[in-house]
């Protein structure tokens, strides 16, 4: 299984289902009243949301709404001025560096853009690093990677570096490596913003689909209106706020 054979017939990636119990489940991340500012200038001024397991939140706004900052702030990149964040009842605000970069490893999985992929690893390694800074045993990292390489379509290329990848390989390869320490949250920055529609609407319905099958919560920065289909909720964020709430189902 390599390519984007597998997802040839894949169905629209707008297709999407309701987490059973969302309404019933406490939140796995919420965040409330958070402000942000950089050099005067406020970036986030009250923002509030929440987020059930393996529900899809599409966080969408003009550049320079406060999208990256927000998603920067829940993943415990960065932290915010004032207000709360909570993942799975624990307060981020309440860790020192050490405790938020374990939330991370543990519990968070990031893509980007770009796909941050290290060139001196292969397409396997990649996969494999947050598996080792975990400490997983080398047997059950080796049949983890393998499985999300074949889940993905990239299993052939296990062995490249991302030198010698597509724009659409690489984004593959950086979502198995952010699934791979199984998180209960998947941020994604614009994770279609550097590929063409094609492959794009490929990386989309394999996101609505691992989100589907695995129960992971996805928060999703775009400026797509195609990739906010695939989410449950939309927050429309402007000047910091948000200005707008709608359910996509």
């Amino acid at each position: 299984m390599s390519g984007s054979s597998k997802f040839a017939m894949t169905p629209s990636p707008t297709q999407k289902s309701r987490p059973v119990g969302t309404a019933e489940a406490a939140p796995v991340l919420s965040a409330h009243n958070l402000t942000k500012s950089y050099a005067s200038r406020a970036v986030l001024r009250g923002v509030s949301l929440q987020l059930s397991a393996g529900e899809r939140l599409a966080l969408t706004g003009p550049s320079g709404s406060g999208k990256s900052t927000l998603l920067n702030c829940l993943g415990g990149v960065d932290r915010a001025d004032s207000g709360s964040i909570r993942f799975k009842n624990v307060a981020l605000e309440s860790l020192d560096a050490d405790g938020l970069t374990e939330v991370r490893r543990r519990d968070i999985g990031t893509i980007f853009q770009f796909f941050h992929l290290l060139p001196t690893l292969t397409a396997a390694e990649n996969v494999e690093l947050p598996l080792q800074l975990n400490g997983i045993a080398p047997a059950i990292r080796t049949a983890r990677v393998r499985s999300l390489l074949e889940r993905v379509g990239v299993s052939a290329r296990a062995h490249a570096f991302p030198g010698q990848l597509s724009g659409g390989e690489m984004q593959r390869i950086a979502i198995a490596r952010a699934l791979a320490h199984q998180p209960a949250v998947l941020l994604a920055d614009e994770p279609t913003g550097n590929l063409d529609s094609v492959h794009g609407s490929i990386i989309l319905s394999l996101l609505r689909e691992l989100s589907d099958e695995t129960g992971t919560a996805l928060v999703l920065v775009t400026h797509s209106g195609a990739a906010a289909q695939i989410c449950h909720r939309e927050i429309h964020l402007r000047d910091g706020q948000i200005c707008e709430r709608l359910d996509n189902d």
